[in-house]
């Protein structure tokens, strides 16, 4: 497929510019990225791949108007609770959301009040590891897991989630142990609404007491939503090649709104660069996937829009240390011993090699080199697009000589003596985590010739397993906000039931009790002063090194009409809602 697609753009490319006067594909909207999916299971799926086209396919509660981070459109709901409405009660714990009438499933089924519910029951029970799950059961239950250390699952579960999520009539009824400001805005990205009766029907939670334990932290692919989707959104899924990387969505014809404008839309995964830009100069795609130091590349081609400095609600690149590595099957650890020829398991936790890691990073040559100079350097997690964010918080320098005596002291001076060699992973086509990796090594080592790091590329969802089983020694992800507050930043990055510490096997209790603590505040100014106590805590403990706040752009035909960004949208500014654009 791909090779005929090329053929194609490499023979366009070399036709003269009045060629692609006319719009070439009008009902066809083709987006070239660089990673697959990883679920389409909107309770599983917890990466910006997978939930592009969740968010294309399903719908939640609510929606941001347009590029709004604060302001609310009902969608599932029919409106959005306030105060002033009613639909909150005074002391914030009670909300009653009216659910819409004559929406209909893909499959042409009626969507019910009964399904808003057990698909907000189903987020929260399924609760895989590292999943999304937290996100609504620290609102609606009070806590961020359904599971104890143990792994066992909590034994009053089952009635702090039904007194959580109940039906009153036609109304989906919210009844939180205390107040939670940002509860809205995360209804409007997650626990998009799901067929129940076709979910039984092929094998999934019937959602009664009796069985729910058997979905509890489900395995991927042994979900029916794995790769089937029936929502009620915009656009139907017709068809995800997972060989290719290929997902091709159709208009929904019978959508409860105005149907969309196009007819479909191809999403596909290409690794290299070269094959996106050429297909965006023949036409053959509307909009690529294109790091940062790829922008020279694609300013001024004919009939391509570049669209820089927009905003983000993101903290990308990050370089995580894992505390405690899983040796089971991990070809990432080299003999799993200080021995020269691999590091143990317990490699990072000691600060020593973490902060000889900090100051051999080149964090202003990255920003200036690979950034092309968009972006600062990053002072903690909380992103300065966020209240909470501390301008005047400290930072590592790249310093060679401080890095190299941290790690003359690091494991009481027999890593300097003996060396070590492990493997440090990134996702395939992403150049700025590539570089990020390229700079560890290189400097690291240039610092004593028996440290050795080999950096290697991994397909996105190969990575992810890898990822989430531990087995990583190092890794460079991101974290794109979930929703638009400062708790989703520290709380998946500092806290030990986050999404990342607890992977990483990360556990500090005062940043525990710091992430709390800013999460239950309410006054503006105490919570800042919480935050820059955590992010100075983060500086010492060094858990992962957080690079640049930055910006981002996009690039698309100039055909391309109706995209807006907002930032809190899966993948933005790269992918986006398909239901506004149209090619004309």
């Amino acid at each position: 497929m791909i090779r005929l697609l090329l053929s194609a753009a490499l023979a366009a490319a070399t036709l003269p510019c009045a060629a692609f006067a006319s719009v070439k594909n009008p009902d066809t909207f083709t987006y070239l990225t660089i990673a697959d999916a990883d679920s389409l299971d909107p309770a599983w799926a917890y990466d910006t791949a997978s939930h592009l086209i969740i968010l294309n396919v399903y719908e939640p509660l609510f929606q941001f108007d347009r590029t709004s981070t604060e302001k609310l459109l009902p969608l599932i709901a029919e409106k959005v609770p306030t105060l002033a409405n009613g639909l909150i009660s005074p002391d914030g714990r009670t909300y009653t959301i009216p659910i819409r009438k004559a929406v209909r499933f893909h499959d042409g089924t009626p969507m019910t009040p009964e399904d808003v519910r057990w698909s907000l029951l189903r987020f929260l029970l399924i609760d895989r590891a590292a999943g999304p799950s937290s996100l609504l059961l620290e609102p609606l239950v009070g806590y961020a897991t359904t599971r104890a250390e143990d792994g066992r699952i909590l034994p009053h579960v089952w009635a702090d989630v039904n007194r959580a999520v109940s039906l009153q009539g036609d109304n989906l009824v919210l009844r939180l142990p205390k107040s939670y400001a940002p509860l809205l805005s995360i209804l409007a990205s997650w626990a998009p609404v799901m067929p129940k009766e076709w979910g039984v029907k092929n094998g999934d939670w019937s959602g009664a007491e009796a069985d729910w334990h058997k979905y509890n932290d489900i395995s991927k692919e042994s979900t029916p939503f794995f790769e089937r989707t029936n929502g009620t959104g915009p656009f139907k899924l017709d068809r995800w090649d997972r060989q290719t990387k290929e997902f091709i969505l159709t208009r929904n014809d019978q959508y409860w709104r105005a149907p969309a404008k196009l007819k479909a839309v191809v999403i596909k995964g290409v690794n290299e660069f070269g094959t996106r830009k050429l297909m965006l100069q023949a036409g053959d795609a509307d909009t690529i996937y294109a790091d940062r130091p790829l922008i020279t590349q694609l300013q001024n081609l004919h009939g391509v829009k570049v669209i820089d400095d927009q905003p983000t609600l993101e903290m990308n690149p990050v370089v995580f240390f894992t505390y405690r590595i899983n040796e089971t099957g991990n070809s990432f650890v080299g003999s799993g011993r200080l021995d020269g020829a691999g590091i143990p398991l317990d490699f990072f936790s000691d600060i020593d090699v973490r902060k000889g890691f900090a100051y051999a990073f080149d964090y202003k040559g990255f920003i200036a080199d690979v950034m092309r100079g968009k972006g600062t350097q990053a002072t903690g997690a909380i992103p300065r697009s966020l209240p909470g964010h501390n301008p005047k918080g400290r930072t590592y320098q790249f310093d060679m000589k401080k890095a190299a005596e941290h790690f003359q002291k690091a494991w009481s001076g027999r890593l300097w003596e003996k060396g070590f060699k492990f493997t440090i992973a990134f996702n395939s086509g992403n150049l700025p985590r590539q570089t990020v990796c390229q700079i560890l090594k290189r400097n690291i080592e240039g610092m004593n010739p028996k440290f050795k790091i080999d950096v290697r590329a991994v397909e996105w969802p190969t990575f992810l397993d890898a990822y989430r089983n531990s087995k990583l020694p190092i890794f460079v992800m991101g974290w794109n906000a979930d929703y638009p507050d400062p708790h989703n930043f520290a709380f998946p990055l500092l806290h030990s039931k986050g999404d990342y510490p607890a992977t990483q096997k990360f556990k500090d209790p005062e940043c525990d009790r710091l992430v709390e603590e800013g999460n239950a505040e309410t006054a503006p100014a105490k919570r800042k002063k919480i935050y820059a106590k955590l992010q100075d805590l983060e500086y010492e403990e060094v858990p992962h090194l957080v690079i640049v706040d930055a910006v981002r752009y996009r690039t698309q035909r100039d055909w391309v009409k109706g995209w807006f960004n907002n930032p809190i949208f899966p993948d933005s500014p790269y992918g986006s809602y398909f239901y506004t654009l149209s090619k004309d």
